[in-house]
């Protein structure tokens, strides 16, 4: 399939393709001051907190604000921040010690029961994207007015990591709803915050407890167009902008001025099955699945569509995580498709999918593709887009309407295998009750194997237990398609010093502007 049969296909594919309401946020206009970065986002940053939501390029405004103990830094290395000390103690208990001198852009000090607290509002949250990756939430005992202990039921020897995803505010001021402004330790303060618009404002946060960040003024912009973020970029309104198509990298690379940063990414987006069937329809037979997933020509669609900025998963989770392991490959092969599907008795078959804009680059032209290709195999796919700040989360969760496959993307913030496997495959009966499920995934024996590999603390051990439910998984086919994106990000040369990491994030306070 050629890059021209692929964009002949999108365009006309129409007739399957029914639209949510438009976004008419239009793009940025003036270029940003001598002190001030201007970073353009292809999805609606909808608060500075992360309870619910959390796509990777958010962290990067988020924690510039509000701040955790730990952080993944560069190499998917583990970097204290608001800790000074996190250690294991006893096979549950965790010894950690608030930085000293810590403090929140009001000058009232970070203390103990504001990391109590925040535990709490994250446990109270349903359908939260964060309390997936715990296998449970720790309880606080203070030992000091600088120390505490975090405990569990069971060891959970990546707690560490776990924890750099908990973002610490005031007690008094936090909420189990996510959160758009507030106090934070960060080295930014918000000056103003429209989470309708996806626009927002930070300064240099003057009581900042570290070191002096080097831009004064940060503006975030919500730009859906990715035409308009690129004639942005040309125009030097915005400085930064991520989640590039490769056409759109390639339009910008080398274009005087401006600079592409690519790094390997830890994410990984797929095109995923809704396991709230119920048993006796086709869905819930993986069989079924794996035969539907034998239509898709992802070859293709990273040549053609994706133009080689992506590689077809060969695992359930990316294999540059720790712990990940190869467990198969996805093949292309219509015929063996329509005979596995006659042979299970399938035939009419009508799936829907979803997704939201901006998910994952080149979102649309993919789905569009992928329309085509279920129809060689007699299956009619009808398409249903969201924009973002709509309602997909409550279609997700199970809430709203019926659906087959969800276009999803799934970031790693631990950098951790375990975390990740849990956050999608760890869903319990119990989770899903308050729909805590990584869209409805709840298979016993996979969450039973994870929660026993979480425990483990012998690392060997813990990897082996991994590897064979990683292989028990993929067995299931989850998954129609899966590919890992590489983290594309385009930046004006009067930015240095951004040091992009696989996670797709990066620290304000680091970056300068030069001119």
């Amino acid at each position: 399939m050629s890059r021209r049969t692929v964009l002949r296909i999108g365009a006309g594919a129409g007739a399957g393709l029914t639209l949510g309401l438009g976004s008419a946020c239009a793009g940025p206009t003036g270029a940003p001051g001598p002190g001030t970065i201007s970073l353009g986002f292809n999805r609606s940053l909808v608060s500075l907190d992360n309870k619910l939501n959390q796509f990777d390029a958010a962290v990067t405004v988020q924690r510039a604000v509000r701040q955790t103990l730990t952080r993944v830094g560069e190499e998917l290395k583990l970097q204290l921040v608001l800790a000074d000390r996190f250690e294991l103690t006893a096979p549950t208990r965790w010894t950690v010690r608030l930085r000293a001198g810590v403090r929140y852009s009001d000058g009232s000090p970070v203390t103990v029961a504001d990391v109590a607290t925040a535990l709490k509002m994250y446990g109270q949250v349903n359908g939260s994207f964060i309390t997936g990756f715990f296998p449970e939430l720790p309880t606080v005992e203070q030992v000091d007015s600088r120390t505490f202990h975090l405990r569990t039921g069971r060891p959970l020897p990546v707690l560490d990591y776990l924890m750099a995803n908990i973002l610490i505010t005031p007690a008094k001021a936090n909420r189990p709803e996510e959160l758009s402004g507030g106090l934070g330790s960060g080295p930014y303060t918000v000056t103003s915050a429209n989470s309708g618009t996806g626009e927002y404002s930070l300064t240099r946060n003057t009581k900042y407890w570290g070191p002096r960040p080097r831009i004064d003024n940060v503006r975030v912009r919500f730009v859906p167009e990715e035409s308009s973020r690129v004639m942005a970029m040309r125009a030097g309104e915005l400085d930064v902008v991520d989640s590039l198509t490769p056409d759109s990298a390639d339009q910008l690379d080398g274009l005087p001025g401006v600079s592409i940063q690519r790094a390997a990414g830890t994410r990984i987006n797929q095109l995923f099955f809704n396991f709230r069937k119920k048993e006796g329809q086709p869905l819930a037979d993986p069989r079924v699945r794996q035969a539907l997933s034998l239509a898709v020509d992802g070859q293709a669609l990273i040549r053609d569509v994706l133009t080689g900025s992506a590689e077809a998963a060969r695992g359930v989770v990316p294999l540059t995580l720790e712990g990940a392991v190869r467990t198969g490959s996805y093949v292309y092969d219509p015929g063996r498709s329509r005979k596995m599907l006659d042979s299970l008795g399938v035939r009419g078959l009508k799936v829907k999918v979803i997704w939201e804009t901006g998910e994952f680059t080149a979102d649309t032209s993919v789905m569009e593709a992928l329309l085509e290709m279920l129809r060689d195999v007699g299956v009619a796919a009808t398409l249903q887009q969201f924009e973002p700040g709509g309602d997909i989360l409550q279609w997700r969760q199970g809430r709203r309407g019926d659906w087959d496959i969800l276009g999803n993307g799934f970031g790693s913030p631990s950098g951790q295998a375990i975390s990740t496997l849990q956050g999608m495959f760890g869903g319990t009966a119990e989770k899903e009750k308050t729909r805590d499920t990584y869209q409805g995934f709840v298979v016993p024996r996979i969450a039973d194997a994870l929660s026993n590999a979480s425990a483990e603390i012998d690392t060997a051990r813990r990897l082996a237990q991994l590897a064979a439910t990683q292989k028990e998984i993929w067995a299931l086919w989850p998954a129609l398609w899966a590919f890992v994106p590489d983290v594309v990000t385009a930046r004006r040369d009067r930015v240095q010093d951004l040091g992009l990491q696989s996670v797709n994030s990066y620290d304000l306070a680091t970056v300068r502007l030069e001119g």
